[in-house]
């Protein structure tokens, strides 16, 4: 399988700019984790979507969509676990 692209929403760029500059390498270090393999452990599919999942990284939840036929991986959302389903 080929690497994928990451790209992020405008949403998902904002909401990175206000998590705790602790956690940012984390958040960053899974998500260039999704371009190589964009199933890794702990991952879940969101229900009622066929392509879009979420990874956790400590109390931070990323929601991204795997887009197949154009090998990219589109960053959604980036939230706190208490308010990222909302």
């Amino acid at each position: 399988m080929g690497k994928y692209k990451i790209h992020f929403t405008r949403t998902a760029q904002k909401s990175l700019n206000k998590i705790s500059k602790q956690i940012i390498p984390k958040i960053l270090s899974a998500i260039s984790g999704l371009s190589f393999d964009p199933f890794p452990k702990g991952s879940r599919k969101l229900t009622g979507f066929s392509s879009i999942f979420r990874i956790r990284v400590q109390n931070y939840r990323i929601i991204y969509e795997i887009i197949d036929n154009e090998i990219i991986i589109k960053i959604l959302k980036i939230g706190h676990r208490k308010d990222i389903y909302r």
